[in-house]
C-alpha cells in the first residue's frame, strides 16, 4: 500500500484550458481515475484530465482548506499560480508514476 500523502491539484483540459480543482490523499489514483474517466461529472464531461500543478499538505484539513481557497480565487490567479511553476503547462502526471 502507498503512503498517503494530502493533495491539493489542478488539472486542465489544455493550456490556459477548463481548470479543475480538486484534493486527494492519493494523487497518482485520484489522476488515473481522471484519466481513465472514473470520476464522473465535470472532469469526465470536459475532458480535463492533465496534471499542471499539486502541493502537498502535512493533513487532509490543511489540503481541503487550500483547496477552498484556490476554488475562490479569479481564474486569471489559477493560471499565474500554475505558470509560476509551469509555464508550458505539461502534463505533470508521467513524472508521478
Amino acid at each position: 500500500m502507498r503512503d498517503r500523502l494530502p493533495c491539493t491539484y489542478i488539472l486542465a483540459s489544455a493550456p490556459r484550458g477548463t481548470l479543475y480543482i480538486g484534493v486527494t490523499s492519493d494523487l497518482v489514483q485520484r489522476i488515473w481515475q481522471h484519466r481513465n474517466h472514473l470520476a464522473p461529472g465535470f472532469t469526465s464531461q470536459h475532458r480535463i484530465h492533465h496534471l499542471v500543478w499539486f502541493e502537498t499538505h502535512d493533513t487532509m484539513e490543511a489540503a481541503i482548506t487550500r483547496e477552498k481557497r484556490l476554488k475562490a480565487w479569479q481564474r486569471l490567479w489559477k493560471i499565474q499560480l500554475v505558470e509560476s511553476t509551469n509555464p508550458h503547462w505539461h502534463d505533470l502526471y508521467p513524472d508521478l508514476v
